[in-house]
């Protein structure tokens, strides 16, 4: 009889074949564990920059988003919108911020706790780090898009802009301004994360599916044998 915690964490390899097809098996660690580790690093770089033009400002404002804070020229940037009536950035996102180090960390490690797991079920563990990426730039676009068209209509050039969206890559014109938005390194290296999360569920289904039939094909027999 095949327990929960087998059909979990999946049959245990041999030692004689580890150490025949030892390159084999390393696959879907290499992989699964350098897409949990990316993650991991990824939460203190940035994940997005946005330089804003504006006519008092040729060279240009710029700020970067990581998951949990926002740096660069806000406090500049904040009083431009001001005046069209857009809140400070400052407002934007707070759960996500407060919570978003403890949330990536645990996708982080669960990725890489799917390294551990030779059933399907390591993909439940690794997919979260998958979506990860898709997430993040949903959850901004929404918050873009929010303060983007609830402008204050008391604001003194709330009338002069129309409610608008800055796009998530690219470029974009508001009113008399020009936003150019970029992907930063640390949502790059949560992209690379989600490739290296599909490739090693390949691995891990072609190292370790094998392993489970005969295990259970094994079970299967011993169990029938017994009630013979």
């Amino acid at each position: 009889m095949v327990t929960e915690k087998e059909l979990i964490l999946g049959p245990r390899v041999p030692r004689e074949l580890l150490q025949k097809e030892r390159q084999r098996f390393l696959m879907p660690t290499l992989f699964l564990g350098g897409a949990g580790l990316l993650l991991l690093i990824s939460i203190f770089l940035p994940y997005w920059s946005l330089t804003l033009y504006a006519p008092q400002y040729p060279k240009g404002l710029q700020m970067k988003v990581y998951v949990n804070r926002v740096t660069g020229d806000v406090n500049e940037i904040d009083e431009l919108n001001h005046y069209i009536g857009m809140r400070s950035l400052k407002e934007a996102a707070p759960l996500e911020r407060s919570l978003s180090i403890i949330i990536v960390g645990a996708i982080g490690l669960l990725a890489l706790a799917a390294v551990y797991i030779h059933s399907p079920v390591a993909a439940f563990f690794a997919f979260p780090g998958f979506l990860y990426p898709l997430i993040f730039l949903g959850d901004l676009y929404f918050w873009m898009w929010n303060f983007g068209t609830h402008l204050d209509p008391r604001a003194p050039l709330s009338h002069a802009v129309k409610p608008f969206v800055p796009p998530l890559l690219g470029e974009g014109y508001v009113g008399q301004f020009k936003t150019v938005a970029s992907w930063d390194v640390g949502l790059w290296l949560a992209f690379l994360s989600s490739v290296l999360i599909i490739i090693g569920l390949y691995w891990h289904r072609k190292v370790y599916k094998p392993l489970l039939e005969q295990e259970l094909l094994a079970k299967a027999k011993e169990t029938s044998s017994k009630s013979a």
